[in-house]
């Protein structure tokens, strides 16, 4: 049995477990309030972030790490492409929406709206809100332009980069903050990637206080 310590709205936990779930690789869930710095979660990460992955008795942090030897050590079915150019492709996706889609959108909008209040951090900057408003259509946009030359994201099967995506855009629909509408492509896409049965955990998330709009468990949105 792994245990996986995360938060559910959490872009990068969601990333993670989608990977386990996919590779039907069975997992006890403990959400873990980073924030409030618990002595025996540091040890389990010093750096205070989620997601861990925690197998027998080891601490894996980190989600690219932890998708890396998820994938090492369980092969079938497989997120990450067979050929170099591939992962490469799959691996620049992951980050680009790890790193660029993350800081422009996803912490400016989940974060500023759901994290402060959830640890006591304050209220939502209008501003930023707003920024993260207008950078989240350059990035519909840009996935747009892949699909229109792809089936999936990286290429022509499913890997790690549409489960990336998915896991940033997942959460922002939670809070209503994508507009499904904007293009065909990423809709169709992210239908596709919200029927498989590893995005049934993640459609099951609630976080008290923040009710999911009617349309984030609703297959046929």
């Amino acid at each position: 049995m792994y245990r996986l310590f995360h938060m559910p709205l959490s872009p990068f936990c969601r990333k993670v477990r989608l990977a386990l779930a996919e590779k039907r690789i069975e997992v006890e869930l403990v959400e873990e309030r980073y924030w409030e710095r618990d002595p025996d979660f540091l040890r389990r990460n010093p750096a205070g972030k989620v997601p861990v992955l925690r197998v027998d008795g080891r601490s894996y942090p980190d989600s690219m790490a932890i998708c890396e030897y998820l994938e090492e050590r369980h092969p079938v079915p497989a997120l990450f492409p067979e050929d170099t150019e591939g992962r490469f492709e799959m691996r620049r996706l992951v980050a680009w929406f790890d790193d660029k889609f993350f800081h422009e959108v996803t912490r400016r909008l989940l974060y500023e709206k759901v994290n402060k209040k959830v640890q006591g951090t304050g209220y939502p900057d209008s501003r930023t809100v707003k920024e993260g408003t207008k950078a989240v259509k350059f990035h519909l946009d840009y996935m747009a332009w892949l699909l229109d030359q792809r089936r999936w994201l990286a290429g022509d099967t499913l890997t790690l980069a549409d489960f990336a995506a998915a896991s940033h855009l997942s959460a922002l629909d939670y809070t209503s903050d994508v507009d499904w509408a904007r293009n065909e492509n990423v809709r169709d896409w992210y239908a596709k990637i919200k029927s498989r049965p590893a995005f049934r955990g993640i459609l099951a998330d609630v976080v008290p206080g923040f009710p999911p709009p009617p349309h984030y468990a609703d297959l046929d949105f």
